[in-house]
């Protein structure tokens, strides 16, 4: 085991029902190298849940913050080469980060994410594969600038990608992921896997259902903040 190596996968926790699952589906990696940092944001609820995986994640408790200050104060204290989130209500499948790590290394990318199923509050799957459409870079960038088809507990990318763009915005309450993505999506390549490597819980106390205006309203905020960017290198893209 060595930093160069080793991913730091972290959990912002606050009052979920699911923590457990979510460790554990992190635990039971077939790739060994990992370092699970799990960061209580504040919960008075469901704490109970981690006792038995104390000797085996690293647990950080702080005032309630936001996933976006959550996420940051993990990769604080994160020793890895590699970050990978995953949220405490979604589940990673066993071979999720070998997968990651074989797709960065064979294509010489610093950013990956996967394809995915959605499952209800019992676990069980109830859709098709969630995949992207064809995965050529301009359409990508089309795609990114009219919404967010990446799921960020698929996503694994090289810590060294935060020293270009900087940590996730903690003064944005639910597309802390989006703007993150479309800050990073200028500086490097992407790739993808369209095996679904998670299985993302769907359920009524997500915040995407309880803040669904409030969401779209920063949403629309986000992407006008990044659209000159993106123009600029969907031109440059398709000029190549």
């Amino acid at each position: 085991m060595n930093q160069k190596t080793r991913v730091s996968v972290v959990i912002p926790f606050y009052n979920c029902p699911y923590v457990h699952l979510a460790v554990e589906s992190v635990l039971a990696q077939s790739y060994t190298d990992i370092e699970l940092i799990v960061v209580d944001d504040g919960s008075t609820l469901h704490m109970e849940k981690l006792e038995a995986y104390m000797s085996r994640i690293v647990y950080v408790r702080k005032t309630n913050g936001g996933t976006g200050s959550a996420l940051n104060r993990g990769i604080e204290v994160a020793s890895g080469a590699y970050f990978a989130w995953l949220s405490a209500d979604d589940l990673f499948h066993p071979d999720k980060i070998r997968r990651q790590i074989e797709a960065i290394r064979a294509t010489g990318t610093s950013f990956n994410h996967t394809a995915y199923y959605y499952i209800n509050e019992l676990g069980e799957r109830f859709s098709e594969i969630i995949r992207m459409p064809a995965y050529s870079r301009p359409a990508f960038i089309e795609t990114m600038m009219s919404g967010c088809p990446v799921n960020g507990s698929s996503v694994l990318f090289d810590m060294k990608i935060l020293s270009t763009v900087g940590r996730f915005n903690e003064h944005l309450l639910y597309t802390q992921d989006y703007d993150m993505w479309l800050r990073t999506l200028p500086h490097y390549e992407w790739s993808y896997i369209e095996e679904p490597l998670l299985d993302y819980r769907v359920h009524n106390e997500m915040g995407s259902v309880l803040h669904r205006e409030a969401q779209a309203r920063e949403i629309a905020m986000v992407q006008f903040m990044h659209k000159s960017n993106l123009t600029q290198l969907l031109r440059k893209e398709r000029r190549n």
